[in-house]
């Protein structure tokens, strides 16, 4: 985007230079002239053969050079154009005419790597230039980025190979994202090299040996005729936000998918979208915060990067990311981890090793860091676009643009000091009705034990049954499942210890009927002790919102032990358990009278008592409905 708005500042300013031509050779003036007739017209190959024609006619034609140099660059022959540069800047006449020359060949060299001549002619542009405070402003962005590649030269040991030609289809590919489990990837593909070549949205699916699919469209409702672009995916895959592009500029869209079917996409609206161009979306895991990137009124630079949080009336007004990403300059392709600590994204304004790198930036206590570039040879001379990393943490995939209108996806493996230490866990599955073992629509929503606050909420699908939802390494918690007329389903996690294996957690939910019982698995009491801990308190206001939302149902609450200690001391131990829950719910003016209390020691283990792992299982407290009263 870089080269590609420096490519325009400089065909315009380079009239300025045609006027008071250097040569007195008529023949050399005509050609000269009838070159910038096909060079406005993007007819680069006439204009070139006829600027090389003019400096035969006179090789002391300075400003042919200059314009010769500026088709060079917009073809990103960089080479080309800095040879030709020099030679321009030799024949140049002093100022104002050299600084033009300093600031291009700055340019050239660091977008192909060489820092040191760009770390020249930019300070010496920066010695003279004192009025045009855009070129000033990216003069010193080169100066800084020659400096951050000259002292980090070391390259990280990263492992980056381009996924296969079956996925690598279209003369372009980019902004790719990937479901929570790693199993859709979904980019935009681009069926021609011109920057306004229809784009569509399209997704890959991974094989069981573990390759790549051949791409299909998304969908018809999503792909029409105007441009799809950057997108992002829930963490579930069923909730995709996405850009689309017109003429009047590109706003964000959203769709939801339900069995096998992406529902017609819907504005985001003015909380979201201005009036200027919004695009390349990024959405949490946990689906409450969506971050993008605009040019609306408001930003520090070009491109900022914004977001919004989700509330129970929708969509904030988009907020600005604020000076610890953003910068005068330009921020793009945001991607948040899914555990929703860490930011991927791109820019040209921060230190780095030329146009637009990938950094990443940590939250800590609801503040950002600082920046981190993600070094080499992940980043380099060339732009980099589009990173994202998997819920684990180490790899990810990104797009580079290997030659002009050609790109491809690529798989790279992190190296170990830059893997996340927050990774995301998975756990997927299915909620099933436990009598007619059909799939239901319910909710499932994820809370931190400790700090008892909803991590996260999602929604099993109505047609499949199937569910995903990512818990962030590092904590305990509590997982619900709820459905109206069904009993609540408990399940705990503890993943305290970081990285862990993706769970498969089928659900069954007992409608409610006599008899009917689940197990609270997140009521916990220390060893031989009957009082209720603090991280019970989710489960216990669970029960005393169901009871209260269902008066006439009367419920037993049983305590079970393992079969360690005698019997006595276990029935009374257990008993003692379940009178501590109860007296929780009398307290919450649950009335007595929909409660009974049994301890049954341990004469009900729900499996054998050989290890323990199976004992802990046996150490419980669960409810069961013993009857439902008439109103």
């Amino acid at each position: 985007m870089q080269k590609l708005i420096l490519v325009f500042l400089v065909l315009v300013g380079s009239q300025v230079l045609g006027q008071g031509l250097s040569t007195k050779n008529k023949k050399a003036i005509e050609l000269y002239t009838e070159a910038d007739n096909y060079r406005v017209r993007g007819q680069f190959t006439q204009a070139i053969n006829l600027l090389n024609e003019a400096i035969t006619r006179d090789k002391n034609f300075e400003e042919a050079y200059y314009r010769l140099a500026t088709i060079y660059k917009a073809q990103e022959k960089f080479e080309w154009a800095q040879q030709t540069l020099e030679k321009g800047y030799e024949l140049a006449k002093p100022d104002p005419r050299k600084r033009m020359y300093l600031y291009e060949l700055a340019a050239v060299n660091l977008w192909q790597g060489k820092y040191e001549p760009c770390k020249k002619y930019a300070t010496e542009f920066l010695l003279i230039e004192k009025d045009d405070y855009k070129k000033v402003a990216l003069a010193k962005v080169w100066q800084t980025q020659a400096d951050y590649a000259l002292a980090n030269t070391m390259a990280y040991d990263y492992v980056i190979t381009p996924l296969s030609d079956s996925v690598n289809v279209f003369p372009m590919q980019y902004f790719p994202t990937v479901t929570a489990d790693g199993m859709q990837l979904i980019f935009t593909a681009r069926y021609g090299g011109n920057r306004n070549d229809n784009e569509d949205l399209v997704v890959s699916t991974k094989r069981p040996n573990g390759e790549w699919g051949e791409p299909v469209s998304l969908s018809a409702n999503i792909n029409t005729v105007q441009r799809e672009g950057a997108s992002t995916i829930s963490a579930d895959g069923r909730h995709l936000i996405f850009t689309v592009c017109g003429a009047s500029g590109c706003d964000l869209y959203e769709s939801r998918k339900t069995g096998n079917n992406w529902s017609k996409p819907k504005n985001m609206g003015p909380n979201i979208n201005s009036a200027r161009w919004d695009a390349q979306p990024s959405l949490s895991a946990d689906g409450r915060e969506l971050y993008f990137v605009s040019e609306r009124a408001g930003g520090l630079g070009g491109y900022d990067i914004w977001y919004s949080q989700l509330t129970d009336k929708g969509w904030s007004k988009a907020i600005n990311a604020g000076p610890a990403i953003n910068t005068p300059h330009d921020e793009i392709s945001p991607y948040v981890h899914v555990n929703n600590r860490e930011l991927y994204f791109v820019s040209n304004g921060l230190p780095g090793y030329g146009g637009y790198d990938i950094y990443k930036i940590q939250k800590a206590e609801a503040a950002w860091g600082k920046p981190i570039n993600m070094g080499k040879p992940l980043n380099d001379h060339h732009d980099q676009y589009s990173f994202i990393v998997s819920a684990l943490g180490d790899q990810g995939y990104y797009s580079r643009e290997e030659s002009k209108n050609r790109s491809r996806l690529y798989r790279i493996v992190l190296p170990q000091q830059l893997v996340t230490s927050f990774s995301g866990n998975v756990v997927s599955g299915t909620v099933t009705d436990a009598t007619s073992q059909q799939p239901i629509r319910a909710q499932i929503e994820l809370y931190n034990l400790v700090e008892k606050k909803s991590v996260s909420k999602v929604f099993s699908d109505s047609v499949t049954g199937q569910y995903l939802i990512v818990l962030p390494g590092g904590a305990e918690y509590a997982l619900y499942v709820d459905k109206p007329g069904f009993l609540f389903n408990s399940e705990y996690f503890n993943y305290k210890e970081g990285n862990q294996h993706a769970v498969t957690k089928n659900i069954t939910l007992e409608p409610v009927h006599e008899n009917a019982a689940i197990i609270l698995n997140n009521i916990f009491f220390d060893t031989d002790k009957y009082e209720l801990r603090p991280e019970s308190m989710l489960e216990l206001e669970k029960v005393v919102t169901f009871l209260a939302n269902n008066p006439s149902i009367i419920i037993e609450i049983a305590g079970h032990t393992d079969n360690s200690g005698t019997e006595t001391y276990n029935l009374k131990l257990s008993e003692n358990r379940a009178k501590s829950v109860a007296s929780f719910l009398v307290s919450k003016n649950i009335k007595q009278a929909q409660i009974q209390i049994r301890g049954y020691g341990s004469k009900k283990p729900r499996v054998a008592n050989t290890t323990d792992y199976n004992r802990q299982q046996n150490r419980r407290i669960e409810f069961r409905i013993i009857a439902i009263t008439s109103k």
